[in-house]
């Protein structure tokens, strides 16, 4: 009889594992990649404009370029490559994304631990009790002399549920598509990371230069306060005009603490970034002319570009994610089924059990079908659709916001030559006016009205080209980034 059973049984099973082989729910297929075959307006192929001095050499853009894994190193400055490293190692967002990725695996094989075993679990009780006297009949069967006893009980419960349609596979889907979602978000963490470390040293580097270029025409114009003063001595210059030159230094004077203290909040930016508290800022310190503005730029088709970008890749990773949990709301729907197994001893002194007499055991099995839920499960299916009509116009917007990044940084990189070419000559023709201006006031030519135009003339082309040419450093980073920052070159490990 207990053989017949158990055949029975392990028939039943072998209908479930057969049935297992299929999943109802949408089966998950890629979007279609963009047909595009380049970015509208934005120059995707030539040359920029050159200027002369630093950052002025002209960029070109090279279609289907591959990007290094550590293209920062493009700019061939040993202090920005080892702040990059530093800071990968040492921001604590980093650390997070890694706890989550680990997090994210250990469910995925939790859930999976629950689709291919069954669960087994072991039991021991001990009870004491005492039997009615006066009843008809006694429950242990032994003479009503004693009523107390004592019932010791070891046994093993074992129960699995059938995938019959799928709904727990469609659920191990779904916790593998997170665990690659989670994946790319640690991804584009890195690569955020390491763009904001270039971007922030430029800035740096750029309010260095500005600085360096005001106390530059600072020094002049004391210079020529101390020589109106001079002239004012000897009756060749009014009193009238040595407060304007005393004016137009202070004026100058008073644009530096704006830009120090600009200066100062991107260092403390900076040490941020390397994951240390404000004391630890580094020692290293950047300018503009110690960085190399890379000549060479990748550029890749919107087609590629959906593969390089972690968070598009991300996005498909959800949409995946979200067509699984549809099969799940699906699968909830139909009949759910059990197996069930116990088996064990009782004895009434603990030094018989699993003597002879003792053991017990039971099989069986079981089909729920839900009746009456007033409609919840309905809508709990209902609602997983939304969420993956939700997820898909998640990404196709991911896919539009990824594009229209790279093209904003195609279209900057193209005026930040142009403009770098038209400051660089501003400021050359700004600073032979001023020098002029100087010269024919010495010499009693011009007033002293000419003299302060061609002094705040020359301050503003000064402080544009530097502005100019460290957005050229700062927009090349940019495109680094738009284009995915070359992840896929690195090697596996660093993103497991």
């Amino acid at each position: 009889m207990g053989l017949s059973m158990s055949s029975r049984m392990v028939g039943v099973a072998a209908v479930a594992a057969v049935g297992a082989a299929c999943a109802v729910g949408p089966n998950f297929h890629r979007p279609a990649p963009p047909q595009d075959v380049d970015y509208g307006g934005a120059p995707a192929k030539g040359v920029t404009a050159s200027a002369p001095g630093t950052g002025g050499n002209a960029q070109q853009f090279i279609g289907g370029m591959d990007i290094p894994g550590q293209w920062w190193d493009l700019y061939q400055s040993p202090k920005l490559s080892a702040l990059i490293e530093q800071a990968l190692k040492g921001n604590p967002n980093i650390d997070a994304a890694h706890a989550a990725l680990r997090q994210a695996n250990d469910l995925y094989k939790a859930q999976r631990a629950t689709l291919f075993s069954p669960t087994v679990q072991g039991n021991f009780s001990a009870l004491r009790a005492k039997n009615p006297v006066e009843t008809l009949a006694n429950p242990t069967s032994l003479p009503q002399a004693n009523p107390y006893y004592n019932l010791f009980t070891a046994q093993l419960n074992l129960s699995y549920m059938p995938d019959v349609f799928g709904g727990s596979r469609r659920a191990l889907e779904a916790s593998r598509a997170q665990v690659e979602a989670t994946r790319f978000e640690l991804i584009a963490t890195y690569v955020t990371l390491s763009s904001n470390v270039v971007t922030t040293a430029v800035q740096e580097a750029s309010l260095r230069g500005q600085i360096a270029s005001t106390d530059r025409l600072l020094a002049l114009q004391r210079e020529l306060t101390d020589t109106v003063q001079r002239q004012q001595a000897i009756g060749t210059a009014s009193r009238a005009d040595l407060l304007q030159q005393q004016a137009a230094a202070a004026q100058t004077a008073a644009t530096l603490p704006p830009l120090q203290k600009q200066l100062g909040l991107t260092r403390d930016a900076l040490t941020a970034l390397l994951g240390r508290l404000p004391a630890g800022e580094p020692a290293e310190t950047f300018q503009l002319d110690e960085l190399t503005l890379p000549g060479e730029l990748p550029v890749s088709l919107p087609s590629k570009l959906i593969e390089q970008r972690p968070d598009v890749r991300q996005a498909e990773q959800n949409l995946h994610s979200a067509s699984a949990q549809v099969g799940v709301a699906l699968a909830d729907m139909l009949p759910q089924f059990a197996i069930t197994a116990d088996t064990g001893s009782a004895a009434l002194e603990i030094g018989k059990l699993f003597g002879p007499y003792t053991g017990f055991w039971s099989l069986g099995a079981s089909l729920t079908q839900t009746l009456f839920d007033a409609g919840a499960l309905i809508y709990r299916h209902r609602a997983a659709e939304d969420a993956l009509d939700e997820a898909a116009a998640q990404y196709r917007a991911t896919v539009i916001l990824a594009c229209q990044n790279v093209a904003d940084a195609l279209r900057a990189l193209q005026a930040d030559a142009d403009e770098l070419k038209a400051n660089a000559e501003a400021a050359r023709a700004a600073k032979a006016s001023f020098e002029l201006s100087r010269q024919q006031y010495l010499n009693g030519s011009v007033s002293l009205v000419v003299l302060l135009n061609a002094e705040q003339t020359y301050q503003q082309a000064e402080i544009a080209h530097v502005q100019a040419q460290a957005n050229r450093y700062s927009d090349t980073a940019g495109l680094f980034q738009a284009l995915g920052g070359g992840w896929w070159n690195l090697p596996e490990a660093t993103f497991r």
